[in-house]
């Protein structure tokens, strides 16, 4: 193989070697890490669906970003300094074909991607319920430093780093924080929403397998930050409502006193279950930080 001898030309071999190289590693590196890159390769319909739709935009923007690339090669090996044949045509800048081409082009694709970004903004909403013929499951969170705390309030139990959640049925989440700000976030499932103090924010998602999944804090909130992670567990129904029937027989239970000792800051707790002994337990976490009624 011989290479070109000039500076341009020595520029141009090497970036199209790099691209080739690039290209051939896609395949190999999707198999290697499509385990660890739970966004792209997700378990969950709205996961799939934010997937889609970043996929989507990409590629809509590939249809501008390509010709871009490529024609900036073709200029720097059309124009560079030893063609003697290119020729330089200085009042192209005020060509209006070319004006219209350059400027029409990226604008029809930019309104193209908000149109579908709106739509599907809407439909991926979070605060949208499923649509399911299984009843929504409710499970109330609540971001602690540097734990998450699981109350079932239907169940009348609790789970300290460790959430339980049948597959194939939608799951409504209700979120706070007793700490800073915090970010819920199930990789697998979908995207993250904010924990705050005294607020409740809620999230819509579905497991479409069973499967033991990764979830953790996606806003820093300390020392402990690197240790606060949990694991959802998507199951059966069976193996779902015999985890719920050993938890109610759990010896530990859980009111607002007992709470406030596990709210304490602490760090890589192990999961842990309880009953709970007070069914507003949520909604008294959510108020501790209000003032109290005026009489």
């Amino acid at each position: 193989m011989h290479l070109p001898k000039k500076p341009v030309s020595y520029m141009l071999f090497f970036s199209g070697l790099i691209l080739l190289l690039i290209l051939a590693m896609q395949p190999l590196e999707i198999y290697e890490f499509h385990k660890y890159i739970a966004i792209l390769f997700p378990s969950g319909m709205i996961g799939v669906e934010q997937r889609d739709l970043l996929i989507l935009i990409q590629v809509i923007m590939l249809f501008v970003i390509i010709p871009v690339y490529l024609l900036t090669f073709y200029f720097s090996w059309h124009y560079r300094v030893d063609n003697t044949k290119a020729t330089y045509d200085p009042d192209l800048v005020d060509h209006k074909l070319a004006e219209y081409i350059w400027w029409g082009i990226p604008l029809v694709f930019t309104v193209i991607i908000c149109v579908i970004t709106y739509f599907k903004t809407y439909q991926l909403d979070p605060y949208r319920p499923i649509e399911s013929d299984k009843k929504p499951l409710t499970v109330q969170v609540v971001a602690m430093d540097w734990k998450w705390l699981f109350i079932y309030p239907e169940e009348q139990i609790a789970s300290l780093n460790f959430l339980q959640i049948p597959a194939e049925t939608p799951i409504h989440f209700e979120i706070t924080s007793d700490a800073p700000m915090n970010s819920f976030w199930i990789p697998d499932l979908g995207g993250q929403i904010y924990a705050m103090p005294t607020m409740r924010t809620e999230l819509h998602l579905i497991a479409n397998k069973t499967g033991d999944f990764r979830g953790s804090s996606a806003n820093l909130s300390g020392v402990g930050f690197a240790g606060m992670h949990f694991i959802t567990r998507a199951s059966t129904q069976e193996e779902f409502e015999q985890w719920i029937a050993s938890a109610k027989q759990s010896e530990e239970g859980l009111n607002f006193e007992k709470y406030q000792k596990l709210a304490a800051p602490s760090e890589n707790n192990p999961a842990e279950q309880f009953h709970l002994e007070e069914s507003d337990l949520f909604e008294q976490i959510m108020m501790k930080f209000m003032h109290p009624k005026r009489v």
